[in-house]
């Protein structure tokens, strides 16, 4: 057999073994950063501390994506099924425009595509320790001891993100 072939048999064994594991990275040891956000409608200020001992989605979100105004309901459903067992929720909004974007879309949306949970703006700084930020909508499920356990890229499901929380709850 030629080096060529050798080599080319050598580069899809390895392709092929590394590409098709389904595992996810363990980031249980990742201590998520710590943030301090103003609430959207600028009423107080929240901070990663405030879910010490609670599970906590934390969505990465914004007015104009319509992935992230999908799950909305979800994490609506989540948090009020799971409330109770120590499940809390926050999104954070990357809109540019900045709060009154936020609090025009309250205004103007059906109710069951609005949060019933608290919604912060982003910052440059929370962005960038969260990321970096490339695409939303982005979801952390963090534990109750601030671990990262998941990272969620793009549009997620309810039942996808129920079993994540179920595990930490």
């Amino acid at each position: 057999m030629s080096r060529i072939r050798v080599a080319a048999l050598l580069l899809f064994g390895f392709f092929v073994l590394t590409g098709c594991s389904k595992e996810e990275a363990d980031t249980s040891t990742l201590k998520a950063p710590a943030f301090s956000l103003l609430t959207a409608d600028g009423g107080r200020t929240i901070s990663l501390s405030d879910y010490k001992g609670k599970v906590l989605i934390l969505n990465f979100w914004a007015t104009w994506c319509p992935p992230c105004k999908k799950e909305i309901p979800h994490f609506n459903e989540l948090y009020e099924q799971y409330k109770g067992e120590g499940l809390e929720v926050l999104g954070v909004s990357v809109d540019q425009g900045g709060p009154s974007i936020v609090e025009t879309y309250m205004k103007s949306t059906p109710p069951s595509l609005i949060p019933q949970y608290p919604v912060v703006m982003a910052d440059r700084e929370v962005a960038a320790s969260y990321g970096p930020i490339g695409s939303i909508p982005v979801t952390f499920v963090i534990d109750r001891k601030g671990n990262v356990q998941k990272r969620l890229l793009g549009y997620q499901d309810k039942e996808t993100s129920e079993a994540i929380i179920q595990k930490l709850l």
